[in-house]
């Protein structure tokens, strides 16, 4: 190997001196759990950067998802994509939930609209869509949908922090929306992750719910988890939204440079913006055609390994093809030929804030150069 290694993303950090002084305040607080001041702070400040009403902090990004589904009394079978990460689908496990799986737009690698309607019982409680890559679902056309049925609709924006539709946040769309801040994220806390929900109400049973079910200190309303935030990480998240805009438009120039340089690459495609959308670019997928391209994916995604080049082929393999899920009927391949096409296809190349243009023109050489 040779170089140094371009990974596909890299973790945003804060000044080492700013987080110092951070942590200082809470070693003289004492506070470092159970609702502190940072805490406090970040979900206000959060929430106002989103554009939203209400959030919930949570220690990662998968507590969020199963507490939304206990909070709305999720029973029976949800409707979900296999082109995701695992905690979407196993967020239904753990609650006893039965995941059915739908088909993929290819044109934004979405749950397809048009197939969720064949795929609805008897037993069907929510839609679980998932915005990926953080390029916003058909938010109006699944609305639709659960209004014509009477279903709830809990969005896994994983991927789609600061993400906005016509000026306003998709994180407003469907029931509730979960995001994570992991470290591999466009904003981290770490590890982390938030519950959007849209009145007062729903946030107080919600820190009911990730604080063992803690009404007062007496008083125990519900069977809890313990998925609080602590103040260390929202001390760290607060730093990091200072930081966020200017690492997204770091990211915004490593994608402009992947698409003037690769538009004319046979065989590799790659989605442009979508029309009226602010992007996080959260993520850079290639998709690669093995005929035309003269290459597998797997064959180029190697040579990139070779080459100290570390890409990710997310989503790959499908959800649908674990053990846990394989022998559900909708997880059969047959009814997921456009998932499985797009799984055996996609490489997310590198793209984050310290990227160098050195970097991207050795990524873009490996890629043009068969």
């Amino acid at each position: 190997m040779n170089d140094e290694p371009i990974y596909v993303t890299s973790p945003l950090l804060p000044s080492l001196d700013d987080f110092t002084s951070s942590l200082a305040e809470i070693w003289e607080s004492k506070i470092l759990t159970n609702n502190g001041s940072f805490h406090k702070k970040l979900e206000k400040e959060l929430a106002a950067y989103l554009k939203v009403p209400y959030l919930c902090l949570f220690t990662n990004g998968t507590l969020p998802l199963i507490t939304a589904l206990q909070a709305m009394r999720i029973t029976g079978e949800v409707i979900t994509t296999p082109f995701s990460f695992v905690a979407t689908t196993h967020s239904l496990w753990w609650n006893g939930i039965k995941p059915v799986f739908v088909d993929i737009d290819p044109d934004t690698c979405n749950l397809n609209p048009e197939k969720i309607e064949a795929a609805i019982t008897s037993r069907t409680t929510a839609i679980m869509p998932v915005h990926v890559y953080g390029k916003p679902c058909d938010t109006a056309k699944i609305q639709e949908i659960a209004d014509k049925y009477g279903l709830k609709v809990i969005y896994d924006a994983a991927h789609a922090f600061g993400v906005e539709a016509n000026g306003d946040s998709i994180l407003k769309v469907g029931d509730m929306s979960t995001l994570s801040f992991h470290a591999t994220k466009v904003y981290n806390t770490l590890e982390g992750g938030a519950l959007v929900v849209h009145d007062e109400q729903t946030k107080k049973r919600i820190d009911y719910l990730k604080n063992f079910g803690f009404a007062s200190e007496t008083e125990v309303v519900a069977p809890g988890i313990n998925s609080k935030m602590d103040e260390v990480r929202a001390a760290f998240g607060l730093l990091n939204l200072k930081l966020v805009d200017q690492a997204i438009e770091a990211r915004h120039h490593v994608a402009i440079n992947y698409r003037e340089a690769l538009q004319d690459t046979t065989g590799i495609t790659f989605f442009d913006d979508m029309p009226g959308v602010r992007h996080n670019y959260s993520y850079f997928p290639i998709f690669v055609d093995e005929e035309k391209y003269g290459m597998t994916r797997d064959e180029l995604y190697f040579k990139m390994k070779e080459q100290n080049v570390w890409g990710r082929r997310y989503f790959y393999p499908l959800i649908s093809t674990f053990s846990t899920y394989r022998g559900l009927e909708s997880a059969q391949p047959e009814n997921l030929p456009v998932a499985t096409k797009i799984a055996d296809s996609v490489i997310c190349l590198p793209i984050h804030h310290t990227l160098t243009q050195e970097n991207i023109e050795k990524i873009i050489s490996l890629i043009i150069k068969k």
